[in-house]
């Protein structure tokens, strides 16, 4: 099939590898985008972060639901690349990009619209809410640039070209990392400065991307950005995009609820170590999901194929990496928490209290990876409901299980346990549930 990659044939672990590292720099080049603003703007101080870190939140929320065009292309057009069926793939392509762009454009002018109310939410200080409103709507208005980009990345995946939006999203990097000074202090914008140099960096991605698309890399022959919807195609990546989806938003909707908690427990400072701790975590949860995403593509071709042996290879290859990547996580967050966090912001207060988030939290790192990888395993078969349920189940625990912990005296430190025993017991269940159905499924 035209531009694509086959990966029903060849040795597993090195296709696995050449797709997962590409997607891996992809995932942590996306969040480097959060940590180079949070980095920058950590020198104004803690308060500053704190008002970037509310909107971070609904950033995060504005990711997860652009995941129902990314793992909707990621699994449509992978499978129809698997079953030879080169006009699917163009379909489904096309029909991920238009949908992205008109949830896209309603999302972002919503937010815009309910700025204010919805930062009043955390009960910040005034000054503290002021910045976070105007950071908002800067960013609001670049939705449609993520959910584009998001469903770009996807088809490409899909197509086994993994290399191709990291290189293009390495080039928005740089970009803002380049930017983020010089708006932030240069030309003395504050946090604004800071969003406006992700818009920037953003639109340049998406530009690459099309570029790439209708120039340089005519993927299936080439199809159009925007179409008249067909129900066939539409379902299906619902079906298979929308319990994504639903189940990052609600994770990212519980993290609102809990960043909330850690405010009242802890003021700016207990919002601040949440939402930047959060990130930090971030780092490892999105560089473990490219070997995730590349299982999930490389069972997606080879289930369509029918060639279970090498689902199961991958899987056990996939499993024995996550594995290793986890245990480095732990030992880096339980013995040397506070130095990674004073890289993010270096004010003494922030770091210490940085560093016992961290500490709690790296006890779940390897069960986290066991989750992944289980998800991307579900995802490549086109059962994206089980992930779904076990999400949506622990991380919804976890506001009940912070309150009573914090009632026990814990402090800030019971939200930060709940997090990290929710974590442990979602890596468990996964594992459980596909064991129970591999049978059936292989």
């Amino acid at each position: 099939m035209q531009g694509t990659k086959n990966l029903t044939e060849g040795p597993i672990k090195k296709q696995l590898f050449n797709l997962a590292l590409p997607i891996m720099g992809t995932s942590f080049i996306q969040m480097a985008y959060s940590i180079t603003d949070m980095a920058w703007v950590g020198r104004l101080g803690s308060e500053a972060v704190a008002a970037i870190g509310a909107v971070g939140i609904l950033t995060w929320m504005t990711t997860s639901i652009s995941y129902l065009n990314k793992v909707g292309a990621e699994v449509s057009v992978a499978q129809s690349i698997g079953a030879r069926e080169e006009e699917g793939a163009r379909a489904f392509a096309s029909h991920n990009l238009t949908i992205a762009l008109i949830i896209s454009i309603c999302w972002g002018l919503l937010l815009f619209v309910l700025a204010n109310p919805v930062i009043g939410f955390f009960k910040l200080d005034t000054d503290i809410s002021a910045h976070a409103v105007s950071y908002l709507r800067i960013v609001a208005t670049g939705f449609p640039l993520i959910f584009l980009s998001a469903a770009c990345t996807g088809i490409y995946n899909a197509a086994g070209l993994s290399k191709i939006p990291f290189y293009v999203s390495g080039s928005g990097l740089i970009m803002n990392m380049v930017l983020d000074p010089l708006f932030i202090f240069g030309f003395g914008m504050g946090t604004d400065g800071a969003a406006c140099a992700t818009w920037l960096s953003e639109a340049t991605v998406l530009a690459i991307f099309i570029y790439y698309l209708k120039k340089r890399n005519r993927l299936f022959g080439g199809f159009p950005f925007l179409i008249r919807l067909k129900s066939r195609y539409s379902k299906r990546i619902f079906q298979l995009g929308l319990p994504v989806a639903l189940l990052n938003s609600l994770f990212a909707v519980i993290n609102l609820m809990m960043a909330r908690t850690a405010s009242t427990y802890g003021g700016h400072i207990g919002l601040m170590t949440m939402t930047a701790g959060g990130q930090i975590e971030a780092i490892a949860w999105n560089t473990s999901q490219g070997f995730s995403t590349a299982l999930s593509t490389f069972v997606a071709q080879n289930y369509a194929a029918r060639k279970k042996e090498r689902v199961l290879g991958a899987y056990h290859t996939t499993l024995r990496m996550t594995a290793l990547f986890g245990i480095f996580c732990t030992l880096l967050f339980v013995f040397f928490g506070s130095e990674v966090f004073s890289l993010i912001i270096p004010e003494k207060a922030a770091y210490e209290a940085g560093g016992v988030f961290l500490r709690i939290d790296g006890y779940s790192m390897l069960f986290m990876m066991l989750e992944i990888t289980m998800q991307g395993l579900f995802y490549g078969t086109g059962r994206t409901i089980p992930p779904a349920i076990i999400s949506i189940t622990f991380n919804s625990l976890r506001i009940p299980m912070a309150i009573g912990l914090t009632a026990l005296g814990l402090g800030v430190a019971g939200v930060w346990w709940a997090i990290s025993i929710s974590s442990m017991l979602k890596g468990v269940v996964a594992f459980v549930w596909f064991r129970i159905l591999q049978k059936k499924i292989l």
